[in-house]
């Protein structure tokens, strides 16, 4: 369940809630016990019409118990992310000036 005052981020190299050990990865929280790992920085940041993607969609499930087809669906948007993020590099590298004369 995304509790109240969550979704939490910790960033790779962030202290581990309860142990303060830091993360190799980031962490998205849902709730004090449970987190989603590997969730990048440059992911979780990432912004489409002005909302933090993947903080929005947990947000709007706050309150909520997550079924697994919640949590298979939200790693498909982490992963969705990551890919957009990685294909927005290699146009921005295929057209060096912008707009194109």
């Amino acid at each position: 369940m995304v509790h109240k005052g969550f979704p939490k981020y910790v960033a790779p190299g962030g202290p581990e809630p309860g142990t303060g050990k830091p993360l190799k990865e980031g962490r998205a929280y849902i709730n004090k016990e449970q987190h989603f790992e590997g969730v990048p920085p440059e992911v979780w940041n990432f912004h489409i019409g002005g909302y933090q993607v993947c903080e929005k969609w947990l947000k709007d499930r706050r309150g909520r118990k997550l079924t697994y087809g919640d949590l298979e669906h939200y790693r498909k948007v982490v992963t969705a992310i990551k890919e957009t993020i990685r294909l927005m590099a290699e146009i921005d590298a295929a057209i060096p000036k912008w707009p194109i004369a």
